[in-house]
């Protein structure tokens, strides 16, 4: 705890004008490309009065504790069932406020150029939290390369119960999976770490997510504060047609808007 308490410090520190008032709105965001995103919203809700504060955080560990804690007024980085998974083991109190977009989850590779060339007993790398992991594992299913239990609500590599290939998993903290991508044959990567690393999940991913993924990425609050003022504003505006413009004309497919 305090090793989080001096990385939200640091942070702070980063926005010396980031202090939440009733007309600040202090959002803790993924770089990419929900920075990007939330940028398209500043003019509008200055026309409103509001001054967003945009805190770019790369750390998983760190907005839902800060937003709860009340250091950020809400966070942009992530979905639902990875909201409510923390929520449930972490004694947050955090809901949703609205869905924004979609980063359709991928598998990547240095190594292959096509899903057909994974050889047998290959490394492959996912997220070690539960509704990532899962989310990978249930890819990889849809593409007939492993069988899960039937009965696994939230599954891991131990609920596989078919294997042809004999596939070897390893659980790496998400943000850390890019740069494993030569330690292994093969990683479920964000889309929101793929925009940085200049590719493009639509032309890169060898095996890719289906848009009818309950995983959209959402602005979330502390419970008691989604119905706020500057709350309510902050909705409006990220899902306002201007946005949605914005993410089908800069992502072209890689990220889709759900409103």
């Amino acid at each position: 705890m305090k090793i989080l308490k001096l990385a939200i410090a640091f942070l702070a520190a980063l926005n010396l004008n980031a202090k939440s008032d009733e007309k600040t709105i202090v959002v803790g965001v993924s770089p990419v490309p929900h920075a990007q995103i939330l940028e398209v919203v500043k003019p509008k809700l200055k026309e409103q009065g509001y001054e967003l504060v945009i805190s770019e955080i790369t750390d998983y560990s760190i907005p839902n504790i800060a937003t709860n804690d009340g250091d950020l007024d809400a966070n942009f980085f992530q979905h639902e069932p990875y909201l409510n998974e923390h929520n449930k083991n972490r004694n947050t109190d955090l809901v949703k406020v609205v869905a924004v977009h979609l980063e359709p989850l991928g598998f990547y590779s240095n190594k292959i150029k096509n899903i057909n060339e994974l050889k047998d007993n290959a490394t492959i790398a996912i997220a070690h939290d539960p509704t990532n992991g899962n989310r990978a594992l249930r890819i990889l299913q849809n593409a007939g390369l492993i069988t899960l239990d039937e009965s696994a609500v939230l599954a891991t590599p131990a609920d596989i119960v078919k294997n042809p290939k004999g596939l070897k998993f390893v659980e790496i903290e998400g943000a850390l999976i890019p740069r494993s991508l030569n330690d292994v044959d093969l990683a479920a990567i964000s889309t929101n770490f793929v925009l940085d690393m200049g590719l493009n999940p639509s032309k890169d991913a060898l095996i890719i997510e289906g848009t009818n993924s309950p995983y959209a990425n959402i602005i979330a609050t502390k419970r008691g504060n989604e119905n706020s003022p500057k709350i309510k504003a902050l909705s409006k505006a990220v899902t306002s047609d201007e946005v949605r413009n914005f993410i089908n004309e800069r992502y072209k497919g890689a990220v889709l808007p759900v409103f």
